[in-house]
Formats: C-alpha cells, sequence, structure tokens
C-alpha cells in the first residue's frame, strides 16, 4: 500500500501485478480497497490491479468540505497520471462505486477499455432525498453504528450471509467509517444523476443486476444497460456490494469479459 497527494486530497491506493493491461477496481459506498481483497488474487493471474481508497474513506484524507462526482472523477484521474497509467484500463465496481466507473468512463472514453458494473448507482428518485437526507444527518449526529443494521440488511441482507466471517468483517469495517464523510457522499449521491450521460460511454460494458438488492433493483439495471450502447446484461444471485458479498460469483463474471478481444 502507499498513499498519493493528487486533486488536492491524499490517496491511499496499491498497484499489484503484473499483467499487461489494469484493473481499476472501484469500491462501494462505505467501502474501502479492502473490499477487493477476494478479488485481486484472482484478477492478478490475467491482469494488474489498481484499487484505492476514495477521498473520505478507508485510510484515504478525511474532507469536512461538500464532496462532488466531478471531484470523485478527477481524483482517479490524477491517480492514475501519478502512477504513469495512460493508457486505456478496465474499470469496475459495484453501487456508488459502480456508478463512479460509468462517470470515469462517459467523461474520459479513451481512457477505458472495458467495464464492469454492479447493479450501478446512476441516480437517486426524487421520493427517496428524504430518506438520505436524514440518514446524513443521522450518522453525523449519532456515529455510524446507529444505521449499520437498517443499511446492511439493504444492502447486504441475510440470505446473502452464509459465510458470516466474511459479513462480520465487512461489517466492522463498515462501522469504522468516518460519519462526516459517509453524509457527504450521501448528499452527493442525492444530487448526482448521471443517466444522462450513460450514452457518452464508448467502451465494452458488462452491466450485471443482482436479485437481492432492494436498493438497485434488477429492473432498475436492466435500464441502465439499455441505456449503454451495445451493453450485455446479466442477472445474478448477488446483492448490492457483489465483489465484497459474493466474490467468486463476481470474478467469474468480471474476468471473463475482460479478457475477451
Amino acid at each position: 500500500m502507499d498513499w498519493m497527494e493528487t486533486n488536492g486530497v491524499c490517496l491511499r491506493y496499491e498497484l499489484a501485478g503484473d499483467g499487461p493491461q489494469t484493473v481499476l477496481l472501484i469500491h462501494e459506498l462505505g467501502g474501502a480497497l479492502d473490499s477487493f481483497d477476494e478479488c485481486v488474487g484472482a484478477f492478478q493471474q490475467h491482469f494488474r490491479t489498481l484499487r484505492y481508497d476514495q477521498r473520505g474513506f478507508g485510510h484515504s484524507e478525511k474532507v469536512r468540505t461538500p464532496m462532488s462526482m466531478a471531484d470523485m472523477v478527477a481524483d482517479i484521474v490524477g491517480l492514475l497520471d501519478g502512477l504513469g497509467i495512460t493508457g486505456p484500463v478496465h474499470v469496475t465496481g459495484a453501487g456508488v462505486g459502480g456508478g463512479l466507473s460509468i462517470a470515469f468512463a462517459a467523461r474520459h472514453p479513451e481512457r477505458v477499455a472495458r467495464m464492469v458494473v454492479g447493479s450501478p448507482a446512476t441516480f437517486i428518485p426524487h421520493e427517496l432525498h428524504e430518506r438520505l437526507v436524514a440518514r446524513a444527518a443521522m450518522v453525523e449526529k449519532e456515529g455510524m453504528r446507529c444505521f449499520a443494521d437498517v443499511s446492511l440488511a439493504l444492502s447486504y441482507p441475510e440470505q446473502l450471509r452464509g459465510n458470516r466471517e466474511r459479513f462480520e468483517k465487512y461489517r466492522r469495517r463498515w462501522l469504522s467509517n468516518d460519519p462526516f464523510c459517509f453524509a457527504a457522499i450521501n448528499r452527493m449521491h442525492m444530487k448526482t444523476n448521471l443517466e444522462p450521460e450513460l450514452k457518452n460511454v464508448r467502451c465494452p460494458a458488462l452491466v450485471i443486476g443482482t436479485r437481492h438488492n432492494e436498493i438497485r433493483t434488477p429492473e432498475m439495471t436492466r435500464k441502465v444497460a439499455a441505456a449503454i450502447a451495445g451493453a450485455r446484461y446479466v442477472e445474478v444471485d448477488s446483492g448490492h456490494f457483489m465483489p465484497a458479498e459474493t466474490p467468486e460469483l463476481f470474478c467469474g463474471h468480471a474476468i471473463p469479459f475482460f479478457r475477451e478481444t
């Protein structure tokens, strides 16, 4: 692991493996680069991997200013430039990480070779805005623990907790999030609508819908796939945080797609 200062923030990252192509792994809301711990080994059999903690999360710099999708995308560009990675990379993420993957691919199409996204968060329906506002205020006042059970019941449901050690590890890491940064990215997400940008994605894309997901239903995800030219859609038995919850299933779909020519 190492850290880099770029775009006005210090980011923790890991660049590992020595494949001819690089896969950029973008974690979910409330996650960290550790969310891909059970995936990187499989990816590194074929690719070099780059994963990082987004601003405000994991061991990256915590911020007290509003977050924006423009800043999050600029962080990726700065990280890639700082590492001398100028050619196209494969990019993947789930949930908000999937939304950020789409934003990067849409705004910098020349830098993305192929993309895999699971249940990508591209917008928040207006009727859910009040819920996000309340959640942000609650965690700022009471900390992450006050919302853990409710949030994880939706994002990491009981039917996916068969590997109890995996779930408990995820839950403990989730509880360690900085509540102010968690609130800030919720507010950012509420104001973000990536739907108009889907037409700007030019790379081959695999969009994965997850059946155990009350946050981004398969129907919502299928519409994202339909709006991306030439995108492929599949539906699997996983949840909102697919790389962390069902890493074998995630690798089984993402790696073959990235290896296609």
